[in-house]
């Protein structure tokens, strides 16, 4: 008699999508690491986060910061990653060269090839959060391992130069983020005057991408910046190409700001809503053992 009984299949084991963010804290919840960990869940991707300063921080501005220091915060990213993983990195704000210099090591180190990088420099209440000798060195070191950079406008003047208040340069300055190394280029035009906001993807060889949308009327603007980069790494963790990744970032970053124009929060320029739709977290499948 046979005896031939099949043991049930193992199931198969899963994971979640990963997205790191290296970046601030703002206490007031709008922006930085707080905003990161909100569109990572949001959008159906687990967040982890290594902090590079501390901030005392509301709706009207920055009141102080406290930095970490390098060797903390490459604790923290090794920490995270020797244990769990990333599928994606944000990069968010980095103060002083030193920080910077751990960043471009674990990226190397870990082999990290989906890097987003916001090169945070100017807070929406127009307070400045980088030191000026750490932007080139954030230049050298992280806009070649970055998957693509996502300044806005006063954040792009800083790194050309030159100011850029009129829409006509933004293709040259795209362009011109390109010839600093960077290996794409989101270039942000919100702050523009006009009815509508236009942001433009530039990438080496290939015609550059404008990205348009109705300007949504709200004072609730804090952290977009945050918002949308953190946006573009979830879904590059998820496996989307670039262009798609920014098309899917930009509509709900869109909705995020529609869904809480109408809200107070604060006496200031208040937080998006995160939250306005949310996702369920994705489960990727391990390698078979």
């Amino acid at each position: 008699m046979s005896n031939d009984i099949q043991s049930p299949a193992a199931p198969a084991r899963r994971r979640y999508a990963r997205v790191l963010t290296i970046a601030g804290s703002d206490s007031g919840g709008g922006a930085g690491i707080q905003a990161d960990l909100k569109t990572f869940a949001a959008l159906g991707c687990y967040g982890m986060s290594a902090i590079t300063a501390l901030t005392a921080q509301n709706t009207l501005g920055v009141q102080g910061i406290h930095a970490v220091p390098a060797e903390f915060l490459r604790r923290q990213i090794c920490s995270v990653l020797d244990d769990i993983g990333a599928d994606a990195i944000k990069i968010g704000m980095l103060h002083e060269p030193a920080i910077v210099d751990v960043v471009a090591w674990a990226i190397d180190h870990y082999r990290i090839d989906r890097v987003v990088l916001d090169p945070v420099m100017v807070a929406t209440s127009g307070d400045r959060l980088i030191a000026e000798e750490t932007v080139a060195v954030l230049v050298r070191e992280l806009f070649p391992r970055a998957t693509v950079v996502t300044p806005n406008l006063d954040e792009a003047a800083l790194l050309l130069g030159r100011p850029l208040d009129r829409a006509e340069g933004l293709e040259r300055a795209a362009q011109d983020l390109l010839a600093l190394g960077a290996r794409a280029a989101l270039l942000k035009g919100g702050h523009l005057p006009g009815v509508e906001v236009a942001d433009l993807l530039a990438r080496p060889g290939m015609p550059t991408l404008r990205l348009a949308s109705p300007r949504i009327a709200s004072r609730n603007v804090h952290g977009t910046g945050c918002t949308l980069s953190s946006a573009i790494a979830t879904q590059l963790a998820l496996g989307q190409e670039l262009d798609e990744a920014v098309r899917h970032a930009r509509a709900y970053i869109l909705g995020a700001i529609a869904a809480g124009a109408s809200v107070v929060t604060g006496g200031g320029h208040g937080p998006l809503n995160h939250g306005h739709a949310p996702r369920s977290t994705q489960l990727l499948d391990l390698p078979a053992t």
